[in-house]
């Protein structure tokens, strides 16, 4: 067992969970008053940034611990839940990375994140061009056709 504690939440017109269209949401990440503002110090020299979140709304009947078809459609083959990045994840974590639109005092603007109004953040993280993966990137067809609209 471990514990974490949210540094901040998340504030966005995203009042429900929803499937598409999560390209042009901008959401502020507001962090706690506990958390001292030289933590951003030196933010803004990044272009992107992933951001570590708790699908908060999840409840625990709701998680996912063996395969299932994505978005529950047949149309789709079964793949277990580690093998895509649905929320019913079985620590509920979601990791998105976006665009840092800019700095206020202890809030971030960011863009393309996919997380609702009020989602508790764990962390923040850069985006460094040495992290990102090495080669080409391979997935299945239907991962493909299952976020044609996702960042629409």
């Amino acid at each position: 067992m471990f514990t974490l504690e949210s540094i901040g939440v998340t504030f966005n017109e995203r009042k429900t969970p929803k499937d598409d269209y999560w390209g042009e949401v901008v959401s502020e990440i507001k962090l706690d008053k506990n958390w001292d503002i030289s933590c951003l110090d030196e933010i803004t020299s990044f272009s992107h940034l992933e951001i570590i979140y708790l699908f908060h709304l999840v409840q625990e009947n709701d998680i996912q611990y063996t395969s299932r078809h994505p978005r529950n459609n047949k149309d789709y083959p079964k793949v277990g839940i580690f093998a895509q990045r649905g929320k019913n994840r079985p620590n509920r974590i979601g990791v998105t990375a976006v665009e840092l639109i800019s700095k206020d005092g202890n809030s971030l603007f960011v863009k393309g994140l996919d997380a609702i109004d009020g989602t508790p953040i764990l962390d923040i993280k850069p985006i460094m061009n040495e992290f990102l993966p090495k080669g080409e990137i391979k997935q299945p067809i239907w991962a493909s056709d299952l976020m044609r609209n996702y960042w629409e």
